[in-house]
């Protein structure tokens, strides 16, 4: 299994307190238990390396409506791959990783406000509006060397003030502090952009697909 792809599902299921991964001949299975998102397969290999045998067997195995499948390779590759009854997002996610670094703490805009805390496993950053409503968020879960970057978002109306980078950068010197040296996360095609100019690179394509259980 490549060494990024584990190391994002050890910091995913802690980020988000699933149950611990069961690893597999192909990868990784985790149980979220959600009623749209009651577990997920995440296939082990990346790029080039990724199987369209293994993919098959992995999807034609599932029977039930809310299990996700996690590929590291393009939609337009994977999608001839999965039978009826399969959903891909529209949206392509990118599997990325930095060497994290210590960077000075950023100022806080004028009028918001900062707030982070720690709870199993995971810290998160919270930024509100001043009137108090939520203005961007981001959470990192360390796992040895490891961190993972998560849930990094920014309201729409607060968008390009920097805040994603505060909230970024937040959550770094937490997972530093823990030992770690390397961050990985999965990304949109928005968060993209924001992570590249904080040193991220792309490691892989990531398509995320869904049984639903119709025909």
């Amino acid at each position: 299994m490549d060494k990024i792809v584990r190391a994002w599902v050890d910091g995913w299921v802690v980020s988000r307190g699933a149950a611990p991964p069961v690893v597999e001949p192909w990868g990784c299975s985790v149980d979220v238990g959600h009623p749209e998102h009651v577990s997920r397969h995440v296939l082990g290999a990346t790029n080039d390396e990724v199987e369209e045998a293994a993919v098959r067997k992995v999807a034609d195995a599932v029977t039930g409506a809310g299990v996700w499948l996690k590929v590291f390779a393009e939609p337009s590759t994977v999608a001839p791959w999965l039978g009826r009854g399969w959903w891909i997002d529209p949206e392509p996610g990118y599997l990325m990783s930095v060497p994290l670094t210590a960077t000075p703490p950023a100022a806080t805009r004028d009028g918001y406000r900062l707030r982070t805390w720690s709870r199993g496993g995971a810290t998160r950053a919270l930024l509100t509006a001043p009137d108090g409503s939520w203005a961007a968020r981001a959470q990192i879960a360390a796992t040895g060397a490891t961190a993972v970057v998560d849930q990094v978002e920014t309201a729409p109306e607060h968008r390009r003030r920097g805040l994603g980078r505060l909230a970024m950068d937040t959550v770094t010197r937490a997972a530093l502090a823990q030992g770690a040296t390397t961050g990985v996360l999965a990304g949109t095609p928005d968060g993209r952009a924001l992570y590249e100019s904080l040193g991220w690179r792309v490691e892989a394509p990531l398509t995320s697909a869904k049984f639903t259980g119709g025909a």
